[in-house]
């Protein structure tokens, strides 16, 4: 028997809001990078490039909170299933900040592109 509910377009929204305010409410790097975006969001607007360079700039900035949110939900997986101290548990969570380090740099190495005009 599979713990899945019928698919529902509604439900499903409600609960994607519903991990968006848990994020917001409980995740420090996510509510950081959040406010961020809204100056990411005016620079994009802002500079004077292609609208191919400010969709690159877009979506590797959406692809920044993205992993913010996949790292956080591996985080609370992790603490589900253990209080433990435990090597793979570290590795788990050291892996997703890696994971978000590196976003976090191609967003900067293609912000560095465009304003540079390097490409």
């Amino acid at each position: 028997m599979q713990n899945k509910p019928k698919y529902n377009f509604f439900k499903n929204s409600k609960y994607a809001i519903d991990g968006l305010i848990t994020a917001i409410k409980t995740e420090s790097s996510f509510r950081l990078e959040l406010f961020c975006a809204i100056f990411i969001v005016a620079g994009i607007i802002y500079i004077d490039t292609s609208l191919t360079n400010k969709l690159i700039l877009l979506i590797t900035g959406i692809l920044v909170l993205i992993v913010e949110l996949l790292n956080s939900s591996i985080e609370n997986i992790v603490d589900l299933c253990t209080k433990e101290i435990h090597p793979l548990a570290k590795n788990a969570k050291d892996i997703g900040s890696t994971a978000v380090m590196f976003t976090i740099g191609l967003h900067f190495v293609c912000w560095v592109f465009i304003l540079f005009d390097l490409g």
